[in-house]
């Protein structure tokens, strides 16, 4: 018994030294265990924007990616919007409008079927109609800064049979309206509009 009890008081004793050693947590500046290493991230990306080490557009381009379906597909020889098409413009629509500051261009691709001729004037017509859905939607003009024909230079499936997955348009983050629109500090405040926006949906 009086063996047990010694060997339990030197266990004791030591947790108490271990807990006194550099490695305490006693021992570490205030707070340091709460900060997972991306303390003065947010402050760092945001200067880095503001000073050109960043591209605002990138950024936001693989958000829209991420956040947003980019294409709409087309049946063929048609520049309609059906029903899914709309859907997915609707999505871009609320997405742009979050971002008066961007510029977008959308692109209009068809297959291979047809002259290429015949398929430049196709693919301007999707991106004519989609530009058009936009607006209509609210989105402003200006943001739009083009709509470019790709005709059928540019496939997804290279194949001389109707292929719907090439009968698109894709819409793009080209750039900022005006790069002076956004000052020291505004790309923190185009953030906090929009999560005010999202709050109150």
């Amino acid at each position: 018994m009086a063996m047990n009890r010694r060997l339990f008081l030197t266990g004791v004793a030591g947790l108490g030294l271990t807990a006194c050693g550099p490695s305490s947590s006693f021992q570490r500046e205030a707070g340091s265990v709460l900060d997972e290493g991306g303390f003065g991230n947010p402050t760092m990306h945001n200067h880095m924007v503001h000073t050109g080490q960043i591209n605002l557009a990138k950024i936001m381009s693989r958000r829209f990616h991420a956040e947003v379906p980019s294409m709409v597909n087309f049946a063929f020889d048609s520049a309609a919007l059906d029903v899914e098409a709309r859907t997915i413009l609707r999505r871009q629509a609320h997405w742009m409008k979050q971002f008066p500051e961007l510029r977008f261009k959308i692109y209009g691709h068809t297959d291979l079927v047809g002259s290429a001729a015949y398929n430049q004037r196709l693919g301007q017509r999707r991106a004519d109609a989609v530009a058009a859905h936009l607006a209509s939607l609210g989105v402003p003009r200006r943001s739009i800064e083009a709509v470019v024909s790709r005709g059928e230079t540019q496939p997804l499936i290279v194949t001389e049979g109707k292929e719907p997955a090439n009968r698109r348009t894709v819409t793009e983050i080209s750039g900022l309206v005006r790069r002076d629109m956004l000052l020291d500090g505004q790309y923190a405040a185009i953030v906090h509009r929009e999560y005010v926006a999202t709050a109150q949906r």
